[in-house]
């Protein structure tokens, strides 16, 4: 810390209890100054030889009467003292700590070059200007004490000297910072020695760029906005540290900031300090994480923050999605039967959405190609993962409503996914915990999944899952006998060959089945799939599988065998048919075993798919060709 002496005489005031000062002298008092409730006894001529105003106040005064009153003078009863000791020459030290209230106090005092050649305030302004304000942690100390002396200290541009300060060093190259500072964070691996191009010889340490946050952290809230918005305007910080700055601050100054709830304090002030750092941050959408942001918006929403200070977060999370994890979506509802805020996510969802198609309306405006395009197909993986993951945790409230699930996973329902197997975990932990909902309720949030794009061990999983409607179970095994087809067939891609009953069941249709069918089971492939059924359906799949195999590997003897030539064209037209004739055999014990439990009603039973399948043969030449050569 930067200090300076002035005078050179012993200092001589004593205490005469604690109301009272005087000086030690031989000479008796002849002035009584009164500041405050401290009573100075001490002597005109030191006194008026510097102070213009004290001048004033003897002049005004009667001759008998010795005393003044002075008790609105900035720094009180110690900044007058180090004012006094320097006109009696006494020694004063000045430090960053007592400069401002005694350079406010001379100013107050009236202590000018013109009533006599380096008076106090000369002397001050000199030791500011070549010390303290080129100091960095002096200037921030200066700064903190301005704040009692006000208006004094904003009047004599003390304010903003020490901002302007501040500013300028925070804003320098790193690489030219020599003085010391406050850092507490995870340090380089050069600065501790562990950098694997070490050599052995120190090197000069790196400074990082986010050096200065720390220390502006003591700064309050006013100053610290003064003092970042002239970093900001100056333009040579990026907005990733100015959001490092803010996260600091922010973290320092709440209290349980970091875990997502404000445990105690004012509410107004709370408010009113996360509000203003909402408005510092910067206009570049990458400044400050986005985990950051979302801590930010959970406690505004706590705290009842104004409307459009959760507005704006929402805008910049929104954008930013794709960065987020589900912990940081698990907002806690303020009010209402649900454990989370789901309205809230929904909206950030929304706002993901349409900054996707705007960015993409501009690409194609633009005529960019592949780099952005590549990037904006990535950000919707990641946040349709993301909502699946989301969707799986908030399944378990027992409270959620099945609307609030289905609109958040329909806002997300064409970004491209690898895999639905994170869809279908959602889906199932919310069937799982919300056993009474109807069996529409239940084809709704089943309709969310595509079977096609289930893992082989979630299709395994869902076969045997009594939570599925049937007709999901039905589809599934559909779509995992097609692949078995495809892949046992050499480079053939076609849908196997099913009853029109079951061809219906297809998303895609029934491609010219009898619409009749479909209406008439409609209700019974909706309905749960009963342990029987489940059985069945097991056991076909298990065949199904081993049929695969036997096809697999019959094909690659008969292409060691044939080289590919007629033989081996006819056992794969023999292997499909195998496959038809399976499933065929397996939604015929479906049937079969619902007409047992007397789940069809005598209507539907007289369209059952085993009809359906003569019906097509009789009207279907080429089908019947097929069915002949089974």
């Amino acid at each position: 810390m930067k200090f300076m002496k002035l005078g050179s005489k012993p200092d001589s005031f004593q205490n005469d209890g604690d109301n009272v000062r005087y000086v030690a002298t031989e000479l008796a008092s002849d002035i009584v100054v009164n500041v405050g409730d401290v009573k100075f006894y001490l002597h005109k001529f030191p006194l008026l030889s510097k102070s213009l105003r004290l001048q004033k106040l003897v002049s005004n005064t009667d001759e008998e009467n010795d005393e003044i009153h002075i008790h609105d003078i900035p720094g009180g009863p110690v900044a007058f003292e180090i004012c006094a000791k320097f006109c009696y020459g006494m020694v004063v030290t000045l430090n960053a700590y007592n400069v401002v209230a005694a350079r406010c106090a001379a100013e107050y005092l009236e202590m000018y070059e013109t009533i006599e050649k380096g008076n106090l305030i000369y002397k001050i302004e000199v030791f500011l200007n070549s010390s303290i304000f080129r100091s960095w942690k002096d200037s921030i100390i200066v700064l903190q004490t301005t704040k009692s002396l006000l208006p004094w200290s904003e009047e004599l541009k003390i304010v903003s000297h020490c901002i302007e300060s501040i500013a300028t060093k925070a804003s320098m190259d790193p690489s030219k910072v020599e003085w010391s500072y406050t850092y507490n964070r995870k340090k380089l691996p050069s600065e501790n020695g562990n950098d694997a191009h070490w050599n052995g010889v120190r090197k000069q340490l790196m400074v990082p760029k986010d050096w200065w946050v720390e220390d502006l952290c003591e700064l309050q809230l006013d100053l610290y906005k003064r003092v970042l918005s002239t970093i900001t305007t100056n333009g040579n910080v990026s907005g990733a540290v100015v959001g490092e700055a803010l996260s600091a601050y922010t973290s320092r100054r709440l209290p349980g900031f970091n875990k997502g709830v404000i445990q105690s304090g004012d509410t107004t002030k709370n408010r009113l300090l996360l509000e203003t750092i909402v408005g510092l941050l910067p206009a570049d959408m990458g400044s400050g994480s986005c985990a950051f942001s979302l801590k930010l918006l959970k406690v505004a929403i706590q705290l009842d923050c104004e409307v459009s200070v959760r507005s704006e977060l929402m805008r910049r999370i929104g954008q930013r999605l794709d960065e987020a994890t589900v912990a940081d979506l698990l907002i806690c509802a303020s009010a209402g039967e649900t454990t989370h805020d789901v309205e809230t996510v929904q909206k950030l969802v929304e706002v993901f959405v349409a900054h996707e198609h705007q960015s993409l309306m501009e690409d194609e405006l633009q005529e960019i190609r592949s780099p952005k395009m590549v990037s904006n197909t990535s950000s919707k993986i990641k946040v349709a993962k993301l909502v699946d993951s989301y969707l799986a945790e908030i399944a378990r409230d027992p409270n959620l409503p099945l609307l609030s699930f289905v609109n958040i996973a329909d806002l997300v329902s064409s970004f491209p996914r690898p895999s639905h197997d994170g869809l279908y975990r959602a889906i199932d932990m919310y069937l799982k915990e919300h056993p009474g909902i109807s069996k529409s309720e239940r084809k709704r949030i089943c309709r969310l999944m595509d079977c096609r794009k289930l893992s082989a061990e979630a299709c395994m999983h869902a076969v045997q899952n009594e939570r599925l409607p049937l007709r999901v179970v039905v589809q599934v095994l559909f779509f995992e006998q097609m692949r078995a087809s495809t892949t046992s067939s050499s480079g053939g891609t076609s849908t196997p060959d099913l009853p029109g009953s079951i061809r219906a069941l297809h998303p895609g249709g029934s491609h010219g089945s009898s619409r009749s069918t479909t209406t008439n089971t409609e209700e019974e492939w909706d309905a749960v799939a009963t342990a029987e059924d489940i059985k069945v359906l097991k056991g076909e799949l298990a065949a199904l599988k081993l049929s695969s195999g036997g096809s697999q590997s019959s094909d690659r003897n008969s292409n060691n065998n044939d080289g590919g030539g007629i033989g081996n064209a006819e056992k794969v037209a023999a292997n499909k048919m195998k496959g038809f004739l399976m499933s065929k055999k397996l939604f015929s014990k479906l049937w079969s075993s619902k007409e047992k439990n007397g789940e069809i009603t005598s209507s539907d039973t007289s369209e059952s798919p085993a009809s359906t399948v003569v019906e097509e043969t009789k009207s279907t030449p080429s089908r019947s060709r097929r069915h002949s050569v089974s």
